[in-house]
């Protein structure tokens, strides 16, 4: 029987503490808030108890964050899209960030399987002056497992309304997109890290992050295969293809450490549930 699961997660700062509140409807729940920074700053993990989507399987979920709040999203393991007998699994994610809010949203990778039908859409509302720090990683098949991706269909979404939208289909079929140096290259790992604002940054605030990404990417054994740009005043991208999630998820984890303390000034503390 397919699961339609939603999760409402509300970010609110109470007596200068962030405050986490949800409502869930189905397998979908949030592990108790942790303050390993402070009472600033909430971080949570997002559990979804059945481990994957089939054909027919849909996750809702939705963030809001009020103004003066910080929270922290990730997971406990990688989202798992299993093989669908003909039915489309559909998980959408809305982050919604009031004016002076900020968010991290940092999920564990999307494990595409071969025979999979699935879509994976995020979309990032930002009222002028909230910043949200997030990333997409996507691995197709599992190559070191000898599982390779070899039919099945992935739809990606992201969106920014009004300012950034990046929307690919990538069919197994499709080994021209696969195999190709003008495609994914022989790569199974794609792999995002953006900085979204609600309000125009300086080139001198872009510049700096943009930096920070070249140059640690430069010093990555992915350098020749990751690129950061910023194709928007509201926007600054780092992307990057791997022949696995490992190397992607490095990168990815020493760029935002750097963005977080070049943004916001904060030490680097990384969620405790990676570390178990």
């Amino acid at each position: 029987m397919p699961w339609h699961a939603r999760l409402a997660l509300d970010y609110r700062a109470e007596h200068q503490r962030t405050v986490a509140r949800y409502r869930h409807d189905g397998p979908l729940r949030i592990l108790q808030s942790l303050y390993p920074e402070g009472d600033a700053i909430c971080h949570n993990v997002l559990v979804h108890p059945p481990g994957g989507l089939v054909g027919g399987d849909t996750l809702d979920i939705d963030v809001t964050a009020a103004a003066g709040s910080h929270g922290l999203i990730t997971t406990p393991g990688a989202t798992r899209f299993y093989r669908s007998d003909g039915e489309l699994a559909l998980q959408r994610t809305q982050l919604r960030l009031e004016a002076g809010a900020r968010i991290e949203w940092l999920p564990l990778e999307a494990i595409c399987y071969s025979g999979c039908r699935a879509e994976n859409r995020l979309r990032m509302e930002l009222a002028p002056g909230a910043e949200l720090l997030g990333w997409d990683v996507t691995a197709l098949g599992l190559p070191g497992a000898g599982k390779p991706f070899d039919r099945g269909s992935l739809q990606q979404h992201l969106e920014a309304p009004g300012v950034w939208l990046e929307r690919g289909r990538i069919e197994a079929a499709d080994k021209r997109l696969l195999q190709s140096p003008l495609g994914l290259a022989g790569h199974r790992c794609i792999a995002s890290l953006f900085f979204v604002s609600g309000s125009p940054q300086t080139r001198a605030r872009r510049d700096a992050l943009l930096a920070i990404a070249r140059d640690l990417a430069a010093a990555h054994a992915l350098d020749a295969s990751a690129g950061a740009t910023s194709p928007h005043p509201e926007i600054v991208v780092l992307r990057v293809l791997a022949p696995v999630v490992e190397p992607a998820m490095q990168l990815l984890r020493q760029v935002w450490l750097a963005w977080r303390a070049e943004l916001w000034q904060l030490p680097a503390s990384s969620p405790r549930i990676w570390a178990m």
